[in-house]
């Protein structure tokens, strides 16, 4: 990665700005693209989510280049609810900056493990941000696989 990347809580003037990256990420996943685009509803964050500093933005360069989200859990835990990157910039390490803040932030507010249900192509990513699978689940854009990060 050439150009260093901040990583910060994104502001809700951004909203429009991470729904369109979200739309654009989703639809380069050729196995996601056909459900996606059945079911366009899944695309864009609550506002709320935003407001209550849940959502983090990687910049690079002025420009956001990706985002996560993450939210508590009624067991004590943080799921990692979202996590998307500009499709020109995959393979740099964005992503991973991303899960790493997040554990952080996960970690600060008592969480003892991260969550995530990730898409079955996403499996090797998470894997390698020290994730373990513990097994599957069906969403309405189909099966998911369940991941864990002791945190």
């Amino acid at each position: 990665m050439g150009t260093s990347v901040i990583i910060r809580r994104a502001a809700v003037r951004e909203h429009k700005t991470l729904d369109a990256l979200q739309e654009r990420a989703s639809l380069n996943n050729p196995g996601d693209r056909a459900a996606i685009l059945a079911n366009p509803d899944v695309i864009g964050i609550p506002a709320d989510q935003i407001e209550a500093g849940r959502v983090f933005v990687a910049e690079q360069s002025g420009s956001v280049v990706g985002f996560a989200v993450i939210l508590p859990r009624n067991d004590g835990d943080t799921e990692l609810d979202g996590l998307f990157v500009e499709p020109d910039t995959w393979g740099q390490g964005i992503g991973r900056r991303l899960v790493e803040h997040c554990a952080q932030v996960a970690r600060a507010e008592g969480s003892t493990t991260l969550h995530v249900l990730g898409n079955p192509h996403a499996e090797g990513f998470y894997l390698k941000c020290g994730f373990a699978c513990s097994g599957t689940a069906r969403t309405r854009l189909g099966v998911g696989f369940l991941f864990q990060k002791c945190l």
